[in-house]
């Protein structure tokens, strides 16, 4: 075999290797001269200390992120109108975020449907155009289907049931997320769900008589008008508040909060006493912009999240109840409470529709899990009292 000659200038450090094709000239400039001059030998060695304690730090994620990564920004969309409790919220989240990471970390907010509704977010995270967003349960279960569970038709009675079941079943709806490309950040609840309209309501063939609006696509509203015998109009969330200027609905459903924020009280008169359903909500990130993070960077998102998300639940719940008390200083009226045959008949109708949605959204197994957990939690506080 033929061998070459690497050709060094003599002023330069050098190292040769001998050995290839007769023909190959190189020049392999290396440290092998410096280090043979003390002082230059001395820097070299703290530059290479250095190098060595920085790339240790990046592995455990103690290292300050203007070493290694560039600043994330962070774009987040949500229904949630300007001023209200779910956009203040974020706000302060964000402020608390960019102390925390040194502004290494934030959101960019798009508030109130300007990146369009949860299907049109959605579609914006999956191609890169957004990163983060604050969805209803329509949009959960575009990402997560079993999640919807959360949200079936005559279930909870109050927020300490769904307390529960958040906390007992976290695991699996975690990893529904993670499943659907996303990473729960934590849940950021709507509220109990009442129907709104310009007629008062009497019962169930009361509701039978209205032009009801139904959230387009959301198959746990669908599956709820169908065991009731309604046949609701479907349409976008944005698009509610026109179409009860134009008479072409005249009733609409969401929690007190919400459509006291979105102002479609001001187009009905009449309040549901019974709940349809508990809305829940979650701000979510895509998994790929949360990979992007450092270890560092992850915990202190999720820690801030939960922080002020359980804040804002706590908020929610509270002026959900307050909003009641002034939708009746506006003028609208509650209807009287159905009597206990009617509440009865209520019950029947959402396991009938929760049973219509298995297969569809989850399993059988997993809705007896949380049907029967819950069975058990009121049991054990029934006692309690």
């Amino acid at each position: 075999m033929n061998s070459f000659n690497v050709v060094v200038p003599k002023s330069s450090p050098r190292h040769v290797v001998s050995r290839g094709p007769a023909s190959l000239r190189l020049w392999i400039p290396t440290f092998v001269g410096m280090t043979k001059m003390p002082e230059a030998k001395n820097r070299w060695n703290r530059y290479a200390k250095f190098k060595k304690t920085v790339l240790s730090l990046a592995v455990l994620g103690l290292c300050p992120a203007w070493l290694y990564s560039e600043p994330v920004v962070i774009k987040f969309a949500t229904l949630a109108p300007e001023g209200s409790a779910w956009m203040n919220t974020m706000k302060d989240l964000n402020q608390e975020l960019k102390k925390e990471t040194q502004g290494q970390v934030s959101f960019k907010i798009y508030p109130g449907g300007v990146a369009g509704d949860e299907k049109d977010v959605l579609r914006k995270i999956r191609i890169g155009e957004m990163q983060a967003g604050g969805f209803t349960g329509l949009g959960l279960g575009e990402i997560a289907p079993k999640v919807r569970v959360l949200d079936s038709p005559w279930l909870f009675k109050n927020t300490a049931e769904i307390d529960f079941i958040r906390k007992k079943f976290r695991a699996q709806f975690e990893q529904a997320f993670l499943k659907g490309g996303f990473v729960l950040l934590g849940w950021s609840d709507l509220g109990f769900v009442h129907f709104f309209s310009q007629h008062p309501f009497s019962g169930i063939d009361s509701l039978k008589k209205d032009k009801i609006w139904i959230w387009e696509g959301d198959p746990i509203a669908e599956a709820a008008f169908k065991v009731l015998g309604i046949n609701p109009i479907p349409l976008s969330e944005l698009d509610v508040m026109t179409s009860l200027q134009t008479g072409m609905i005249d009733t609409v459903y969401g929690p007190p909060l919400a459509v006291t924020a979105l102002q479609w009280f001001t187009k009905t008169q009449y309040i549901d006493p019974v709940s349809l359903a508990y809305a829940s909500g979650a701000v979510l990130i895509s998994k790929k912009t949360f990979d992007r993070l450092s270890p560092s960077q992850k915990q202190i998102i999720k820690k801030v999240s939960h922080q002020y998300l359980t804040r804002l639940n706590a908020i929610s719940r509270r002026e959900n109840e307050e909003s009641l008390v002034a939708l009746q200083k506006e003028g609208l009226t509650i209807s009287p409470k159905p009597s206990p045959q009617v509440m009865k008949l209520y019950q029947n109708l959402g396991q009938k529709a929760r049973e219509a949605l298995v297969g569809k959204l989850y399993s059988q197994k997993f809705l007896d899990q949380v049907q029967n957990s819950l069975q058990t939690f009121r049991s054990h506080h029934a006692k309690a009292r």
